[in-house]
């Protein structure tokens, strides 16, 4: 396999993380809260996926459908119920309370699906391009995260909600002044930015195997994106994954992939070090 199979490979991968990286550096972009139970809603969304694949026979790509209005409603949920009360707090009593989550969820999970690995068997074969050869489901990803991408600018751009979300974002207490429920606009910040989450687990298990334990490796790489493209910026969140993607598809080219998670978080702290809003700046 030639350099440019790497390349396209890690792009496509990287539309996906882009996703996951987007929920969270949205919720941060609206509310500064560092969402520490990001890693486990990735998961919820890969066994959402895998349970309605495997006891209904549903097609996976259906299944998201479900698995994104699961994951709004639970995001909501959360919010109400665990970031409220203490939103207004310092950040770590924030950090704390989605950390809380965090471990909530684990442990439910572990007790309902142990950590053996699932995977969701299901081809699309292969698409053959040139020289290149590209795996069906993750072409389909990575279409699937930029029709979600899509949709999410123009529900922000576009619709009401998105502009209360967006001057929420901007100066809460002006908005309420304006007469914008904050409460209200906050719970569906936070619950779309779990959406994305459950939507990026969903589409990463049509491809990799899974445990209740592997979102967290997609929650760090969801931190590294969000500083690289800057935490708040949706787009630079894409174009983000897409950088580390394409890293990620590389290095392996020309060396073990035991150097990834390495190098990934020496860019990590460069980034921080050099450009710490990131490299679109945050919003």
């Amino acid at each position: 396999m030639d350099i440019l199979s790497f390349l396209v490979d890690g792009l496509l991968i990287g539309f996906v993380y882009g996703i996951a990286a987007m929920g969270l550096t949205l919720i941060w972009g609206v509310m500064n809260v560092i969402n520490l139970a990001h890693g486990p809603i990735i998961a919820l969304g890969m066994f959402g996926v895998y349970l309605l694949f495997e006891n209904l026979g549903l097609n996976p790509y259906l299944n998201l459908v479900l698995v994104a209005a699961a994951g709004l409603v639970l995001g909501m949920l959360i919010y109400v119920i665990a970031i409220h009360r203490v939103i207004d707090a310092p950040h770590l009593s924030t950090l704390l309370a989605t950390f809380a989550v965090n471990m909530i969820i684990i442990g439910l999970g572990t007790a309902a699906f142990s950590t053996s690995p699932r995977n969701v068997d299901f081809s699309l074969g292969t698409i053959t391009l040139g020289p290149v050869n590209i795996l069906g489901t993750r072409l389909v990803a990575a279409l699937a995260a930029l029709l979600v991408t899509g949709a999410l600018y123009l529900f922000l751009y576009r619709t009401t909600p998105g502009k209360y979300i967006r001057a929420v974002a901007n100066n809460r207490m002006a908005a309420e002044l304006m007469g914008i429920p904050s409460a209200r606009v906050l719970a569906l910040s936070f619950g779309l930015g779990t959406m994305l989450a459950a939507i990026a687990g969903g589409l990463v298990a049509t491809f990799f195997p899974f445990t209740i334990l592997s979102g967290g490796t997609y929650e760090l790489k969801s931190f590294v994106i969000g500083v690289l493209g800057g935490l708040g910026n949706p787009l630079g969140a894409l174009v983000g994954g897409l950088l580390l993607g394409t890293l990620e598809g590389v290095i392996p080219f020309f060396m073990e992939t035991t150097w990834v998670p390495v190098i990934e978080f020496v860019l990590f702290v460069v980034i921080l070090l050099v450009r710490p809003t990131g490299l679109f700046g945050g919003e």
